[in-house]
C-alpha cells in the first residue's frame, strides 16, 4: 500500500525507522525488536540507506524480509549519492519485483570512506531529480521526501531552503518526513513556511528520544545544526548516570512533544528507533494513544 492511501485513511500515522545491521547476529537481534514494535500496528516501517555496496545490499535484505516476514508496509530509503541512472533503475527494479511500493528519496551524503568522491558523476546533484526519476519508474512507487524543521543544514537561506523543497514536491512527492528535532515550535513554524510555500502535502514529524549521553554527542556530531533546547541539556546533566535517568529524561521529552503534536494536529510521528524497541514502546504507553488513531497498545 502506497503511504499516501495510508494518510489519506487516517487522520494521525505512527511510522518507526530502521537502519540495516552489519552483522548476522545484529540481524537477529533487530527483528525481535521489530517484532515487539510490530504489536503497536505502526502504520509503516523505513529503512536507511547508504551508499556503500554492501550497505545497498543490507537494505534491500532488510526490507525485503520485513516485507515477507511481518505484515507492515515498508519505505526504502534511496539516495542520489554514488549512482547512475543505470544503478538506480536496476535498484528500483529489484524493489519492484520485490514487493516494495515505497520510496524515501533523499539526497544523501558521500560515503565517509571517499571523502574525495565526485559528485558530478552522479545521475541527480538533488533529491528533486531522484524524485522525477522514480515517479517515471512503471511500478508507480509512492513517494516521500525530506524536510529539515530546524532548517537545512547546507542550506542557511531559508527561503531559497523552501523554494527547494518545493520542488521536491511539484517533481511528484506525496508526503513530507522532517528530521527529528527536539523544540516543537520549530515544527510548527516549519508547516507555516511550507504553506506560505504553496506546500500542501502532509508533514510527518521526525521524533528520536535520547537515551544516553553518549548517544546525545553523536547527535549534534552527525546532525550540524541540531538544537538542543536548555532546559532537555540541563535536565540531561543533571541525571548522575549515563543509563537508565538518561533514558527516562529522553523519554518523558520525547512524550511531551508526541503529545503537543497531537494536540496540534500533526499528520504523522516518525520514531527514529536506532533499532531498539524499549524507548518507543514506552513512549506510547505514556501516549496512552487509542483506537481511533488506527493503533492499539498490546
Amino acid at each position: 500500500m502506497h503511504i499516501r492511501e495510508i494518510l489519506q485513511a487516517h487522520p494521525t500515522t505512527f511510522s518507526f525507522e530502521f537502519f540495516p545491521p552489519k552483522t548476522d547476529e545484529q540481524s537477529e537481534t533487530l527483528f525481535d525488536n521489530i517484532a515487539q514494535l510490530q504489536v503497536l500496528q505502526p502504520s509503516f516501517v523505513s529503512v536507511t540507506y547508504g551508499a556503500g555496496g554492501s550497505t545497498r545490499e543490507r537494505t534491500h535484505d532488510l526490507i525485503v524480509r520485513i516485507q515477507r516476514e511481518t505484515n507492515l508496509t515498508a519505505v526504502s530509503h534511496l539516495t542520489c549519492v554514488c549512482h547512475s541512472r543505470d544503478e538506480l533503475a536496476a535498484i528500483l527494479d529489484r524493489y519492484a519485483a520485490s514487493g516494495i511500493e515505497n520510496i524515501l528519496a533523499l539526497g544523501g551524503d558521500p560515503p565517509r570512506d571517499r571523502p574525495d568522491y565526485d559528485r558530478s558523476r552522479d545521475a541527480f546533484q538533488y533529491a528533486d531529480g531522484l524524485v522525477s526519476f522514480v515517479k517515471q519508474h512503471p511500478n508507480g512507487f509512492g513517494i516521500g521526501v525530506a524536510g529539515f524543521p530546524e532548517g537545512h543544514p547546507t542550506t542557511p537561506n531559508r527561503i531559497k531552503e523552501m523554494e527547494n523543497l518545493k520542488r521536491k514536491v511539484d517533481a511528484g512527492a506525496d508526503y513530507i518526513c522532517t528530521q527529528l528535532f527536539f523544540k516543537n515550535d520549530d515544527f510548527y513554524d516549519f508547516r507555516e513556511r511550507c504553506e506560505l510555500a504553496g506546500i500542501h502535502v502532509p508533514i510527518i514529524a521526525g521524533i528520536m528520544p535520547i537515551t544516553s549521553k553518549s548517544g546525545m554527542t553523536r547527535m549534534a556530531e552527525l546532525a550540524l545544526g541540531m538544537r538542543f533546547p536548555a532546559r532537555l541539556t540541563r535536565a540531561v546533566e543533571r541525571c548522575a548516570d549515563g543509563g537508565t535517568a538518561v533514558s527516562n529524561v529522553g523519554i518523558h521529552w520525547a512524550t511531551e512533544q508526541c503529545r503537543d503534536l497531537l494536540d496540534n494536529n500533526v499528520r504523522g510521528i516518525h520514531f527514529y528507533t536506532l533499532n531498539q524497541s524499549n524507548a518507543t514502546r514506552r513512549i506510547y504507553e505514556n501516549l496512552g494513544v487509542k483506537d481511533s488513531l488506527s493503533l492499539r497498545l498490546r
